[in-house]
């Protein structure tokens, strides 16, 4: 009797801590601006994203989580993308929140994407990195997940890293570790700085601009508020993400890593000593990876 209670405890604490969101859009997000236009397709299962000049839009996911693996497939939007934006990325609520983003920044027909990453704590942020892509990001779909333990920040493409982000907190850097952050995802006009710093405004003659979102998967801790992150951050069987394997980058994915900084990165905000006037930000100087 007391190992079938042992046993029932256990699943108990297991279906508390991990929440596996791997259904239809329709159950699992919904859309909170643009609804005129942007539609949840395919029987619930793909998003399309629609900007013209009366709008862009967003959908957002019903639950906040804390800590776990968070993906979405995105075939964004083709040809002349100049000025838009599609983001995908995490984020907690008002002037102190913490945000961890993909961010892509649309160009003329024949000029590459730029991958624009960010992360925000304690509602500060400033630590932009770019990258170019190694493929068409407009063909087909891809891969895009944010890993997010309380080590680390992972972005991945296609399963590939390319930036880590550490946990220094007990150093005095800020790391998003206390906050549940919900899921977005969103098409937008951002012609005042997307492509060459603004210098290149969205052709309107080329709406609607159509992005489209496929197999949203949350693997990931449920927030109930304050009472979770204490919860979500415990080393258990339950929170995979806590297991050793998470702490650190295999010798094989930090080889990937090293590949696409040294081939596709085109910004890193702590080399940019002209833009903090020398007195660079504290994490600049620790080992992210």
């Amino acid at each position: 009797m007391a190992i079938l209670r042992a046993f029932l405890i256990g699943l108990c604490i297991i279906a508390f801590h991990q929440s596996l969101v791997d259904a239809k859009f329709s159950k699992s997000m919904y859309i909170t601006w643009g609804q005129q236009h942007a539609a949840i397709q395919g029987n619930g299962e793909d998003v399309q994203l629609v900007l013209d000049q009366t709008s862009g839009s967003a959908v957002q996911s019903k639950r906040a989580f804390l800590f776990g693996s968070i993906e979405m497939l995105i075939k964004l939007v083709p040809n002349n993308s100049a000025g838009t934006v599609t983001a995908f990325y995490l984020s907690s609520t008002g002037s102190t929140h913490d945000e961890i983003d993909f961010e892509f920044l649309g160009n003329v027909s024949g000029q590459p994407y730029i991958i624009h990453t960010n992360i925000y704590t304690q509602g500060k942020g400033s630590k932009e990195q770019q990258f170019y892509l190694w493929f068409d990001p407009t063909a087909d779909f891809h891969n895009y997940t944010i890993h997010w333990n309380p080590t680390t920040v992972v972005w991945y493409i296609d399963g590939l890293p390319i930036r880590v982000f550490r946990n220094y907190e007990n150093e005095g850097i800020a790391y998003p570790s206390k906050e549940g952050m919900r899921v977005y995802s969103s098409l937008w006009n951002a012609d005042n700085w997307a492509t060459r710093g603004g210098l290149v405004k969205i052709d309107w003659t080329s709406a609607p601009f159509i992005a489209r979102l496929r197999n949203f998967r949350g693997r990931a801790c449920k927030w109930d508020g304050p009472s979770s992150t204490t919860q979500c951050a415990a080393t258990t069987p339950a929170n995979w993400w806590t297991s050793p394997i998470h702490k650190q980058l295999s010798s094989a994915k930090l080889g990937q890593l090293k590949s696409v900084r040294d081939n596709y990165m085109i910004y890193d905000y702590c080399k940019d000593t002209k833009r903090f006037n020398g007195k660079m930000p504290t994490e600049c100087s620790k080992q992210q990876f």
